[in-house]
């Protein structure tokens, strides 16, 4: 999926220098204890659904936004699961510092399936049977099972998690 204006914006003035943003994802179980995947159209891997906020926008509000977009269902948010910085360096060079949250999430209406041209594929897994997922991806899934746990978050000092 192209840039939105914004980071265009942002990029045009410090070319593929360090930027901050703001991003969420969603950790999405259904009543069998399935969680929903969908796989990349940038990379092909699998991954949780997530995306970064907009310019004025509620982080909840990016969760139930970024899960619809991408694959047609509507979710409730549960609790927030966790938040944390990572790394990510794209293919093009450019570098950014992610500063996301995630949130345990629950469907409420539509029927997953590719609803964007930033999925190659949608699908419910059941935990035993997850495809291949980055370590960050299997850490927010992790901290998200419990319906009642706090937040998960980095103690201080602690150094950033990996990039996806």
């Amino acid at each position: 999926m192209p840039a939105s204006p914004y980071v265009t914006e942002l990029r045009g003035k410090v070319g593929s220098g360090l930027i901050m943003f703001p991003t969420v994802s969603a950790v999405i179980f259904n009543d069998r204890d399935e969680i929903l995947l969908h796989q990349r159209s940038d990379t092909g891997r699998w991954t949780l659904v997530a995306g970064m906020m907009d310019p004025g926008e509620q982080p909840a509000d990016t969760v139930i936004r970024e899960v619809e977009e991408e694959t047609g269902v509507r979710v409730e948010i549960q609790r927030l699961a966790g938040i944390a910085l990572h790394e990510v360096t794209y293919p093009n060079g450019d570098l950014c510092h992610m500063v996301n949250s995630w949130y345990r999430c629950r469907p409420l209406t539509g029927t997953a399936r590719v609803n964007d041209t930033e999925s190659l594929a949608v699908g419910w897994f059941p935990l035993d049977g997850l495809p291949d997922l980055s370590p960050y991806a299997r850490h927010r899934i992790r901290t998200a099972l419990p319906l009642d746990a706090p937040a998960w978050f980095a103690a201080p000092g602690e150094p950033m998690i990996p990039g996806i």
